[in-house]
Protein backbone atom coordinates (compact mmCIF):
# COMPACT_ATOMS: atom_id res chain seq x y z
CA UNK A 1 0.00 0.00 0.00
CA UNK A 2 2.80 2.41 0.24
CA UNK A 3 2.97 4.02 -3.27
CA UNK A 4 -0.75 4.72 -2.40
CA UNK A 5 0.53 7.19 0.66
CA UNK A 6 1.82 9.36 -1.55
CA UNK A 7 -1.01 9.93 -3.49
CA UNK A 8 -3.12 10.81 -0.31
CA UNK A 9 -0.32 13.05 0.58
CA UNK A 10 -0.51 15.04 -3.00
CA UNK A 11 -4.28 15.35 -2.76
CA UNK A 12 -5.00 15.99 0.60
CA UNK A 13 -5.93 19.99 -0.64
CA UNK A 14 -8.33 19.03 -2.83
CA UNK A 15 -10.03 15.88 -0.90
CA UNK A 16 -12.53 17.78 1.14
CA UNK A 17 -14.11 20.22 -1.91
CA UNK A 18 -13.93 17.25 -4.50
CA UNK A 19 -16.15 14.88 -1.46
CA UNK A 20 -17.83 18.20 -0.06
CA UNK A 21 -21.33 16.46 -0.76
CA UNK A 22 -21.05 12.80 -0.51
CA UNK A 23 -22.38 11.73 2.50
CA UNK A 24 -25.09 8.57 0.61
CA UNK A 25 -23.70 6.26 2.90
CA UNK A 26 -24.03 7.44 6.48
CA UNK A 27 -27.82 6.24 6.79
CA UNK A 28 -26.40 2.67 6.48
CA UNK A 29 -24.14 3.48 9.43
CA UNK A 30 -26.99 5.10 11.51
CA UNK A 31 -29.20 2.18 11.20
CA UNK A 32 -27.08 0.02 12.07
CA UNK A 33 -26.04 2.15 15.20
CA UNK A 34 -29.66 2.00 16.12
CA UNK A 35 -28.93 -1.23 16.72
CA UNK A 36 -25.52 -1.44 17.62
CA UNK A 37 -25.90 1.35 20.01
CA UNK A 38 -24.05 4.57 20.35
CA UNK A 39 -20.70 2.94 21.44
CA UNK A 40 -17.02 3.46 20.16
CA UNK A 41 -16.13 2.74 16.63
CA UNK A 42 -13.10 2.71 14.45
CA UNK A 43 -12.28 4.32 11.37
CA UNK A 44 -9.84 2.51 8.95
CA UNK A 45 -8.83 5.08 6.51
CA UNK A 46 -10.56 8.24 8.07
CA UNK A 47 -8.37 10.65 5.85
CA UNK A 48 -9.81 13.88 6.47
CA UNK A 49 -12.27 12.82 8.94
CA UNK A 50 -16.25 12.41 6.31
CA UNK A 51 -16.91 9.43 7.66
CA UNK A 52 -14.95 9.93 11.56
CA UNK A 53 -16.88 13.32 12.10
CA UNK A 54 -20.59 12.11 10.96
CA UNK A 55 -20.43 9.27 13.54
CA UNK A 56 -18.92 11.54 16.05
CA UNK A 57 -22.17 13.85 15.05
CA UNK A 58 -24.23 10.44 15.66
CA UNK A 59 -22.67 10.16 19.42
CA UNK A 60 -20.06 7.80 19.27
CA UNK A 61 -16.56 7.93 20.69
CA UNK A 62 -14.88 7.57 17.30
CA UNK A 63 -10.73 6.87 16.74
CA UNK A 64 -9.35 7.13 13.04
CA UNK A 65 -6.51 5.81 11.76
CA UNK A 66 -4.78 6.80 8.54
CA UNK A 67 -0.85 6.85 7.48
CA UNK A 68 -1.42 10.15 5.65
CA UNK A 69 -0.30 13.00 7.64
CA UNK A 70 -1.37 16.14 5.43
CA UNK A 71 -4.91 14.18 5.66
CA UNK A 72 -5.32 13.64 9.13
CA UNK A 73 -3.76 17.32 9.95
CA UNK A 74 -7.26 18.58 7.92
CA UNK A 75 -9.29 17.00 10.71
CA UNK A 76 -8.02 19.62 13.00
CA UNK A 77 -9.54 22.42 11.21
CA UNK A 78 -12.70 20.50 11.23
CA UNK A 79 -12.36 20.05 15.00
CA UNK A 80 -11.95 23.85 15.27
CA UNK A 81 -14.91 24.53 13.58
CA UNK A 82 -17.01 21.59 15.60
CA UNK A 83 -14.86 21.80 18.64
CA UNK A 84 -18.04 19.99 20.96
CA UNK A 85 -17.04 16.92 18.94
CA UNK A 86 -12.95 17.03 20.22
CA UNK A 87 -13.98 14.74 23.03
CA UNK A 88 -15.16 12.01 21.15
CA UNK A 89 -12.37 12.28 18.46
CA UNK A 90 -9.13 10.29 18.63
CA UNK A 91 -6.94 10.52 15.34
CA UNK A 92 -4.04 7.94 15.14
CA UNK A 93 -1.14 7.84 12.08
CA UNK A 94 -0.36 4.67 11.43
CA UNK A 95 -0.40 1.38 9.27
CA UNK A 96 -4.22 -0.51 10.02
CA UNK A 97 -1.75 -3.47 9.06
CA UNK A 98 -0.20 -2.90 12.29
CA UNK A 99 -3.00 -1.73 14.05
CA UNK A 100 -0.98 -0.31 17.34
CA UNK A 101 -5.22 1.15 18.85
CA UNK A 102 -5.70 -1.56 21.33
CA UNK A 103 -9.35 -0.29 22.72
CA UNK A 104 -12.06 -2.76 21.20
CA UNK A 105 -15.10 -1.06 19.54
CA UNK A 106 -18.48 -2.22 18.47
CA UNK A 107 -18.47 -1.17 15.01
CA UNK A 108 -14.98 -0.83 12.77
CA UNK A 109 -15.84 0.70 9.77
CA UNK A 110 -13.41 0.35 6.43
CA UNK A 111 -15.53 3.26 4.48
CA UNK A 112 -15.82 3.89 0.82
CA UNK A 113 -13.03 1.80 -1.33
CA UNK A 114 -10.33 2.24 1.03
CA UNK A 115 -10.13 -1.90 1.54
CA UNK A 116 -8.97 -1.83 -2.00
CA UNK A 117 -6.21 -0.16 -1.15
CA UNK A 118 -4.38 -2.87 -0.02
CA UNK A 119 -3.32 -4.81 -2.98
CA UNK A 120 -1.86 -7.77 -2.03
CA UNK A 121 -3.23 -10.78 -0.28
CA UNK A 122 -1.21 -10.76 2.66
CA UNK A 123 -1.84 -7.39 3.71
CA UNK A 124 -5.54 -7.50 3.15
CA UNK A 125 -5.54 -10.50 5.69
CA UNK A 126 -3.42 -8.20 8.02
CA UNK A 127 -6.02 -5.67 8.17
CA UNK A 128 -8.92 -8.40 8.61
CA UNK A 129 -7.28 -9.96 11.14
CA UNK A 130 -6.40 -6.98 13.03
CA UNK A 131 -9.57 -5.51 12.72
CA UNK A 132 -11.30 -8.79 14.33
CA UNK A 133 -9.09 -8.33 17.26
CA UNK A 134 -10.31 -4.88 17.63
CA UNK A 135 -13.91 -6.13 17.97
CA UNK A 136 -16.20 -6.14 20.77
CA UNK A 137 -17.71 -9.97 20.82
CA UNK A 138 -20.63 -8.39 19.89
CA UNK A 139 -19.58 -5.84 17.26
CA UNK A 140 -19.53 -5.33 13.16
CA UNK A 141 -17.30 -4.94 10.37
CA UNK A 142 -18.61 -3.53 7.63
CA UNK A 143 -16.24 -3.32 4.74
CA UNK A 144 -17.77 -0.74 1.82
CA UNK A 145 -16.55 -1.86 -1.76
CA UNK A 146 -17.77 -1.10 -5.08
CA UNK A 147 -19.32 -4.01 -7.32
CA UNK A 148 -16.46 -5.51 -8.81
CA UNK A 149 -18.48 -7.79 -10.99
CA UNK A 150 -19.77 -5.25 -12.94
CA UNK A 151 -16.84 -3.12 -13.27
CA UNK A 152 -14.85 -5.92 -15.04
CA UNK A 153 -18.00 -6.43 -17.67
CA UNK A 154 -16.53 -4.01 -19.89
CA UNK A 155 -13.24 -2.17 -21.17
CA UNK A 156 -15.05 0.84 -22.93
CA UNK A 157 -13.37 3.45 -20.51
CA UNK A 158 -9.52 2.12 -20.47
CA UNK A 159 -7.13 4.49 -21.46
CA UNK A 160 -9.83 7.30 -21.93
CA UNK A 161 -9.85 10.65 -20.12
CA UNK A 162 -13.19 11.15 -18.07
CA UNK A 163 -14.13 14.25 -16.52
CA UNK A 164 -15.01 13.24 -13.18
CA UNK A 165 -16.42 16.63 -11.46
CA UNK A 166 -15.51 20.44 -11.04
CA UNK A 167 -15.61 22.39 -7.69
CA UNK A 168 -13.84 25.43 -6.39
CA UNK A 169 -10.52 24.84 -3.63
CA UNK A 170 -11.14 27.19 -0.85
CA UNK A 171 -7.54 27.96 -0.10
CA UNK A 172 -7.03 28.91 -3.55
CA UNK A 173 -10.24 29.36 -4.40
CA UNK A 174 -9.47 28.21 -8.17
CA UNK A 175 -12.25 25.94 -9.99
CA UNK A 176 -10.46 22.63 -10.46
CA UNK A 177 -11.30 19.99 -13.14
CA UNK A 178 -10.74 16.64 -11.90
CA UNK A 179 -9.98 13.87 -14.50
CA UNK A 180 -8.83 10.52 -14.26
CA UNK A 181 -7.31 7.60 -16.72
CA UNK A 182 -7.78 4.42 -15.98
CA UNK A 183 -7.24 0.61 -16.20
CA UNK A 184 -7.80 -2.72 -15.69
CA UNK A 185 -5.54 -5.60 -15.36
CA UNK A 186 -8.24 -8.23 -15.24
CA UNK A 187 -5.38 -11.04 -14.52
CA UNK A 188 -4.19 -8.94 -11.33
CA UNK A 189 -7.45 -7.18 -10.33
CA UNK A 190 -5.88 -4.11 -10.23
CA UNK A 191 -7.29 -0.76 -11.25
CA UNK A 192 -4.29 1.26 -12.35
CA UNK A 193 -6.03 5.03 -12.02
CA UNK A 194 -4.34 8.57 -12.57
CA UNK A 195 -6.70 11.53 -10.98
CA UNK A 196 -5.64 14.90 -12.85
CA UNK A 197 -6.30 17.82 -11.03
CA UNK A 198 -6.30 21.26 -13.57
CA UNK A 199 -6.75 23.88 -11.06
CA UNK A 200 -7.83 27.29 -13.50
CA UNK A 201 -6.51 30.43 -12.97
CA UNK A 202 -7.72 34.01 -14.00
CA UNK A 203 -5.57 34.59 -16.38
CA UNK A 204 -6.57 31.36 -18.08
CA UNK A 205 -3.46 29.15 -16.92
CA UNK A 206 -3.50 25.52 -16.20
CA UNK A 207 -1.84 24.57 -13.02
CA UNK A 208 -1.76 20.31 -13.51
CA UNK A 209 -1.43 17.91 -10.50
CA UNK A 210 -1.10 14.22 -11.20
CA UNK A 211 -1.62 11.81 -8.81
CA UNK A 212 -1.32 7.62 -9.76
CA UNK A 213 -3.25 5.08 -7.48
CA UNK A 214 -3.50 1.31 -7.73
CA UNK A 215 -6.17 -0.17 -6.54
CA UNK A 216 -7.62 -3.96 -6.34
CA UNK A 217 -11.35 -5.04 -6.91
CA UNK A 218 -12.37 -8.03 -4.57
CA UNK A 219 -14.91 -10.53 -5.63
CA UNK A 220 -17.97 -11.83 -3.66
CA UNK A 221 -16.80 -15.38 -3.28
CA UNK A 222 -13.32 -14.15 -2.58
CA UNK A 223 -14.13 -11.47 -0.05
CA UNK A 224 -16.11 -14.06 1.81
CA UNK A 225 -12.98 -16.65 1.87
CA UNK A 226 -10.61 -13.63 3.07
CA UNK A 227 -13.08 -13.20 6.23
CA UNK A 228 -13.49 -16.74 6.81
CA UNK A 229 -9.33 -17.30 6.88
CA UNK A 230 -9.15 -13.90 8.98
CA UNK A 231 -11.24 -15.23 11.92
CA UNK A 232 -14.99 -13.49 10.52
CA UNK A 233 -18.29 -14.41 9.62
CA UNK A 234 -20.41 -12.86 7.21
CA UNK A 235 -23.42 -11.38 7.78
CA UNK A 236 -24.84 -9.98 5.37
CA UNK A 237 -23.84 -8.60 2.03
CA UNK A 238 -25.64 -5.71 0.45
CA UNK A 239 -25.70 -3.94 -3.00
CA UNK A 240 -26.77 -0.35 -1.53
CA UNK A 241 -26.32 1.88 1.16
CA UNK A 242 -30.32 1.10 1.35
CA UNK A 243 -29.47 -2.39 2.57
CA UNK A 244 -30.75 -3.68 -0.87
CA UNK A 245 -29.75 -7.54 -2.38
CA UNK A 246 -26.07 -7.60 -3.69
CA UNK A 247 -26.93 -8.64 -7.46
CA UNK A 248 -26.12 -8.12 -10.59
CA UNK A 249 -26.35 -3.93 -11.47
CA UNK A 250 -26.03 -2.86 -7.86
CA UNK A 251 -23.36 -0.52 -7.47
CA UNK A 252 -21.85 -1.31 -4.17
CA UNK A 253 -20.77 -4.19 -2.51
CA UNK A 254 -21.07 -4.13 1.32
CA UNK A 255 -19.80 -6.54 3.56
CA UNK A 256 -21.03 -6.96 7.38
CA UNK A 257 -19.05 -9.48 9.20
CA UNK A 258 -18.59 -10.51 12.99
CA UNK A 259 -16.19 -12.43 14.77
CA UNK A 260 -16.56 -16.42 14.61
CA UNK A 261 -17.36 -18.14 17.46
CA UNK A 262 -14.32 -19.14 19.83
CA UNK A 263 -11.89 -16.49 18.33
CA UNK A 264 -10.45 -14.08 20.89
CA UNK A 265 -8.05 -10.78 20.49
Amino acid sequence: MQPNIRFYDTIARFYDAENATYDEDLPLYESLLDNLGRGSALVVGCGTGRLLLALARMGCRVTGIDLSAPMLARIEGHLDREPSLRGRVTVVQADARDMPVRERFKLIAIPFNTFMHFIEQEDQLAVLEACRDRLEDDGLLVIDLPNATDAYGSQDEDGLMVLERTFFEPESGRQVMQQSVSAIDRATQRLNITWIYDELGEDGTVRRTMAPLVLRYVFPAEAELLLHVAGLRLLEMYGDYDQGPFESGAPRMILVAEKRAGETA
